[in-house]
């Protein structure tokens, strides 16, 4: 408990999943926590993070409340599996027959090919929403924290960013370039005693990722605990890096991904 006692924050794409429960982890531990979110709601402070003008916004109300920023968290993100239900259906589809391929013939000849079929726009969103909404809000986020110099950010990125994933190639190139987003600005302001870290969770049961239950059990096949995380799993990692015990950890990659993917 207290462990975030009196630090302002703000979460952004808190609305639900592991947004919402870092807030709620953040708050058990005594923290005051503006919530965003795209949609406007009760306690919601609404928009959209891939508009730099209502970013700085939604900054200067963080600031007119409370007159400064003590963490940021940049969770606001797409899967884009939800508007693409039959796309999800296919690719659950390709995965199946790949593995039984490899199983019975030694060799995979159904081929994903999402890279060549993907719209414009859907790369461009999800760019926008990922990357381009972490770079404004910590844009702004800094602007605050550089008047006291001090605070810690906290950006979302994925195992798919570290290690890539099938299927998905606008969302694994905005997360790697959450993460290298993560070590420069850590490195620039380190000076100013701010710290910049990332969290890249493995596959975590939540509406986001519910898309994917068809191939559920090849995921959770190849995750060494054998199973999907919750949100508990990322959001004490978020407390953590938000806190003081982390004092000496900045431009880092915090994975809670049960093994699949493993680093230094």
């Amino acid at each position: 408990m207290d462990r975030l006692a009196g630090k302002i924050a703000l979460v952004t794409g808190a609305a639900r999943g592991i947004g919402a429960g870092i807030v709620q982890r953040f708050r058990a531990e005594g923290a005051t926590v503006v919530v965003n979110d795209l949609a406007p709601a009760p306690g919601v402070l609404a928009a959209d993070v891939s508009d730099p003008t209502a970013v700085a916004a939604m900054f200067a109300e963080v600031r007119a409340r409370h007159g400064r920023l003590d963490v940021l968290v940049n969770n606001a993100g797409i899967s884009g599996l939800d508007a693409s239900p039959d796309a999800v259906a296919g690719l659950a589809h390709v995965m199946r027959r790949q593995a039984t391929e490899l199983a019975t013939a030694g060799h995979v000849s159904t081929h994903l090919d999402v890279t060549m079929h993907l719209p414009d726009d859907v790369w461009r969103r999800t760019l926008a929403v990922h990357l381009d909404g972490t770079f404004f809000c910590t844009r702004e986020a800094l602007r605050l924290m550089s008047e006291r110099n001090a605070g810690a950010i906290v950006n979302m990125g994925s195992i798919m960013g570290t290690s890539g994933g099938v299927g998905a190639p606008a969302y694994c190139a905005a997360k790697a370039g959450i993460l290298g987003l993560t070590r420069t600005v850590a490195r620039e302001v380190a000076s100013r005693g701010i710290r910049v870290n990332a969290i890249a969770p493995g596959w975590i049961a939540t509406d986001m990722t519910a898309p994917l239950d068809p191939v559920r059990p090849l995921l959770e096949a190849q995750t060494p605990l054998g199973r999907f995380g919750d949100v508990d799993d990322v959001a004490w990692a978020a407390v953590y890096l938000a806190s003081d015990e982390a004092k000496f950890v900045t431009g880092q990659v915090l994975s809670p991904n049960g093994g699949w993917h493993m680093s230094q």
